[in-house]
């Protein structure tokens, strides 16, 4: 009985999981024209330019959160606009503060490496590293854990 329901549970959840994942990837594309790369039922990953890439972490159980990456000492304002327009597509914050927020915690990351701002009910978490293949700025917009 308990394998049936879980079978049960599976199928009835997989589908909304993957509906809901694909509503998600389908608003990141339409707001940043990126083109999806990889893609698996709670994760995608986007190309936009050779130096800039975006990831996607979708999901019922957890909050969804998007990521720009950039290879390069600074990134350029397109870095910030395109991040606030991911964002917004995938938390509904305007873009704005979502890119104000961005610029707030690269800042402090140049700094202490890692920063956090909290933003509209959301929050923005950038870091900068240096490894093998040069410089990295990493920002992620992370869903409130709060769904109520």
């Amino acid at each position: 009985m308990r394998a049936l329901l879980t079978i049960l549970f599976l199928a009835v959840s997989g589908p909304a999981l993957a509906d809901s994942c694909g509503d998600l990837i389908g608003r990141v594309t339409a707001e940043t024209r990126a083109e999806v790369g990889h893609r698996s039922l709670d994760y995608a990953t986007f190309t936009v330019a050779p130096d800039t890439t975006l990831t996607l972490a979708c999901g019922g159980s957890y909050p969804s959160s998007v990521g720009a990456q950039f290879r390069g000492e600074t990134p350029p304002d397109a870095y910030y606009a395109l991040f606030g327009r991911a964002g917004h597509a995938v938390t509904g914050i305007e873009a704005g503060v979502i890119e104000a927020a961005a610029h707030r915690a690269r800042d402090a990351a140049s700094r202490l490496r890692h920063s956090n701002v909290d933003a509209g009910g959301v929050r923005v978490t950038c870091s900068v590293s240096t490894g093998e293949k040069g410089p990295l700025t990493l920002c992620a917009v992370i869903e409130s854990t709060d769904r109520s």
